[in-house]
């Protein structure tokens, strides 16, 4: 029989983890997946659909140490990480949104433009291999950024590295972020790759552009989608007032769903990197791929996987 524990959080999250402690199995083949179970979601994540309730759990009431809070935008850590964000970047990023933008539209004009139905299964089939190459994408970069580096490296710490450690003490910072901040960085990686694709639509003959064409709808449904991975990503943590369309995606899982990406957020947020569609995650999880590149890069470097990531974690305590 288990011991009852001292849980110190809402009523909601107090009768799931008593129901968890005997219906662990249960609940990882039914809910989550076996990667983590549901009783260490509650236990190592910010319940974002409760944003309140940073739960602390010991055996005995009387052993708790005072802390402040593990998560949420009252940590000490996500505060200062917030108020790292500065006027330059948020120029930087208003320009590139726009410059990414003009692009897209102006591409999308030409391709279907220069759009031949002989060519429609290739063509899905690259916009298919695009939408995956996207999400790998978006696993790698999150993987890097999270598990390595500093906020303290000259122009990459404070300006790509930041968010993502303010986002680990502070999931629900990104819910707060306008559509700027929240897609800046990802549009502007964009950028030279659409940028090269209208240079062919106006300096390349017909007979080339075709050759390209298909190519050229993979890198653009890849763009667009590394583009909106940062938006996918917000809605995968907006648990309150999303639109019935971005629902229905994230429930048929064109999307990244909610459920599957709070696996990411167990601390110390070791897997299911990939937050495009997240497609991608199990399969990388079964092959052990980033445990495998965190061993080789540890064993060559001495580097230490998220060493940053939990010194920011530790601000709040």
């Amino acid at each position: 029989m288990a011991m009852p524990l001292s849980i110190s959080c809402s009523q909601r999250v107090k009768e799931a983890l008593m129901v968890g402690s005997t219906l662990d199995a249960t609940m990882t083949t039914k809910i989550l997946a076996p990667v983590k179970t549901e009783r260490q979601i509650l236990e190592n994540s910010m319940l974002e659909d409760d944003p309140n309730a940073n739960c602390t759990i010991g055996q005995q009431e009387e052993e708790r140490v005072p802390t402040g809070p593990r998560w949420g935008p009252q940590h000490k850590g996500a505060q200062e990480l917030a108020n790292l964000y500065s006027t330059g970047k948020r120029l930087q990023e208003c320009v590139c949104v726009c410059i990414c933008l003009a692009l897209m539209l102006a591409n999308f004009f030409y391709l279907v433009l220069k759009f031949r139905w002989q060519n429609a299964s290739a063509i899905i089939a690259a916009a298919l291999f695009g939408i995956v190459s996207a999400d790998f994408g978006s696993g790698f970069v999150h993987w890097a950024a999270d598990t390595w580096g500093s906020v303290d490296l000259p122009l990459i710490g404070k300006n790509f590295l930041r968010p993502f450690r303010e986002h680990h003490i502070d999931p629900t910072s990104i819910t707060r972020h306008d559509f700027i901040e929240t897609n800046g960085d990802n549009f502007t990686v964009t950028i030279p790759f659409l940028g090269r694709m209208l240079w062919d639509f106006l300096t390349l003959s017909e007979d080339e552009v075709q050759g390209k064409f298909t190519w050229n709808c993979y890198v653009f449904l890849l763009a667009i989608f590394v583009a909106m991975t940062n938006q996918i990503h917000k809605w995968s943590h907006t648990y309150f007032l999303l639109p019935g369309w971005v629902v229905w995606l994230q429930e048929h899982h064109v999307i990244l769903p909610r459920r599957h990406h709070r696996i990411h957020h167990v601390a110390p947020h070791e897997t299911y990197f990939c937050i495009t569609t997240g497609w991608l995650n199990w399969p990388l999880e079964k092959l052990h791929f980033w445990s495998f590149l965190e061993y080789v890069i540890e064993y060559t470097t001495g580097c230490k996987p998220r060493d940053d990531d939990l010194k920011w974690a530790q601000k709040g305590t």
